[in-house]
């Protein structure tokens, strides 16, 4: 699974044009689920999201997670971060799992956040177009590749 995770100071993914999720402050996560992800790779995920110190304390030190600013998450499943550009200019997409069971994967792992470590997740669609709109707060950006654990 590759995840980039934002810093935010609010977020939204709209469908539509119906809002599906917002935040006001915390992570904005674009999660992808590549073909030979298990479930410790889901695990892996959900823990490095909601532990990931990337806020401020008292100190200006990054050393606060998601929970403890009583932030929240908005999650947004994105195949195309499991894009392959090493040959020529248009991606592959080979890597990327299967829809079902990406999805079952995204769920899995939104629903592990907010029951292991009591952080609200939103959500946008999957598989839909969205609109996902947000303040970048930072900017902070991490990437998270559970091959690399």
């Amino acid at each position: 699974m590759r995840a980039v995770v934002q810093r935010v100071r609010n977020a939204s993914v709209t469908v539509n044009g119906t809002v599906t999720g917002s935040i006001s402050h915390g992570l904005l996560v674009y999660l992808g689920v590549e073909q030979g992800d298990q479930e410790d790779d889901i695990s892996y995920a959900a823990r490095k999201i909601a532990q990931l110190r990337i806020f401020e304390d008292d100190q200006g030190k990054l050393n606060l997670s998601v929970k403890d600013i009583g932030g929240g998450i908005l999650m947004i499943s994105q195949f195309t971060l499991c894009a392959d550009t090493r040959k020529g200019n248009r991606p592959s997409f080979n890597k990327a799992e299967s829809p079902e069971r990406a999805r079952e994967y995204v769920e899995k792992c939104s629903q592990l956040i907010s029951s292991c470590y009591t952080v609200p997740v939103e959500s946008g669609v999957f598989g839909a177009h969205m609109d996902v709109t947000y303040t970048n707060d930072g900017p902070v950006t991490i990437i998270i590749d559970t091959k690399e654990q």
